[in-house]
């Protein structure tokens, strides 16, 4: 059962996790760094899904409403459910009804669509992006109020006080500690209040440095949210890149990334130190309601990790990463923007195709095109089976 590390057992978490910082081995099989730990379990791993963009705009929250969201999620729950950590990147506020239910420019969504993502097995929850700030100040708030009744769930990037800020987002699992931070490049000019920088975690390097940098001894593995890029570009940016160096020289050990609404490479990347940073550029679309074929074509990050012993009295680790790649998925709507659903990439096929929407306006959008993208922007890290159930 993954449980929240308390703020006062913090000193204790410095001496058993990061007295010196672990690392990933590279794909060459290179080690870092070892890390002391009082005990060594047998199996000391855990895997990471991670998805991009759950953005729901005005005709999906109608067709929610006359049937249910869970749905939504059905075919992708052997891939969610089964993970230790689940990270989804809410793009929606989840204001209620006070604040209207709104998409496009303007998003606010209702708080069933909350219960639909926690019932899917997410439990981590990112609100740092552009669109946090769509229904202002008192809208975060009552969208951090929902998520307190998820006391398992953890939410990033909103903050109710620098107090809270401040506190470290830590989660245990399988004797692994894991930290997590969140930015984002922009609330769509949109101002934060005056007098509450805390309220959203902007991309400010100065601000993060700091922040990274305090994290980083508390943990064992350290994961970084970044809302970036630019929007349906497959190609991520100099900045992108810049940031990404940036993010490696702080010693992250893996970044999520999000907002260009459509997939971008993901790559190892050396650190500084000889360290591995794995960076997902742009996971893409979890659901949406757009309509160019790149945006129906998104991914979940997988990730597995391992803490191994490094001397025969298991008495110091090391962590490795023992499986990376990401799972394509499709979402999928019909008629008059109905029936919308996620479905893996290997479990789509020409016959749900033939059914979507988007196919019978567009000739284009093909099982080929799907795979064809899907190919080209991930590479080799594309899955094409579901990870988590090759697993002991």
């Amino acid at each position: 059962m993954m449980r929240k590390i308390n703020f006062f057992i913090i000193p204790f978490l410095i001496f058993c996790s990061c007295a010196q910082l672990p690392r990933p081995v590279t794909d060459a099989g290179e080690t870092g760094p070892i890390t002391e730990i009082p005990v060594l379990l047998e199996k000391d791993y855990l895997t990471i899904i991670a998805a991009g963009d759950n953005l729901y705009h005005n005709v999906m929250i109608r067709d929610g409403e006359e049937g249910d969201y869970e749905s939504i999620y059905s075919e992708i729950l052997a891939l969610v459910k089964p993970a230790d950590i689940a990270f989804i990147n809410q793009e929606t506020l989840l204001g209620g009804i006070d604040f209207g239910f709104t998409g496009y420019p303007l998003f606010n969504s209702p708080q069933k669509l909350g219960h639909a993502v926690a019932a899917a097995g997410f439990n981590v929850v990112n609100h740092a992006n552009n669109h946090v700030m769509d229904k202002g100040e008192r809208a975060v708030f009552v969208t951090m109020d929902f998520w307190d009744t998820y006391p398992e769930i953890t939410v990033l990037g909103i903050h109710r006080s620098r107090e809270q800020r401040d506190l470290p987002k830590l989660i245990e699992k399988n004797n692994i500690t894991l930290g997590f931070l969140s930015y984002t490049f922009s609330t769509n000019g949109i101002p934060v209040p005056s007098g509450k920088p805390h309220l959203v975690s902007f991309i400010n390097t100065e601000i993060m440095a700091k922040e990274i940098d305090n994290l980083r001894p508390l943990c064992d593995f350290l994961v970084v949210s970044m809302h970036w890029g630019e929007e349906y570009q497959h190609n991520y940016n100099k900045t992108q890149e810049q940031l990404a160096a940036f993010l490696a020289a702080h010693r992250v050990d893996l970044v999520i990334g999000h907002h260009p609404h459509v997939l971008q490479p993901v790559k190892y990347i050396t650190r500084p130190d000889g360290g591995t940073m794995l960076c997902f550029f742009s996971l893409g679309n979890f659901v949406s309601a757009q309509t160019q074929n790149p945006t129906l074509l998104g991914a979940l990050a997988y990730v597995r990790i391992k803490k191994i012993p490094v001397r025969d009295d298991k008495t110091t680790s090391k962590i490795v990463f023992e499986d990376a790649g990401a799972i394509p998925l499709v979402t999928h709507y019909e008629g008059e923007y109905t029936g919308f659903k996620i479905f893996p990439l290997f479990a789509y096929t020409d016959e749900l195709l033939k059914k979507h929407r988007q196919h019978r306006g567009n000739k284009d959008f093909t099982m080929d095109y799907l795979s064809g993208i899907a190919s080209k922007v991930l590479g080799e890290k594309l899955l094409q089976s579901n990870p988590l159930e090759q697993e002991e």
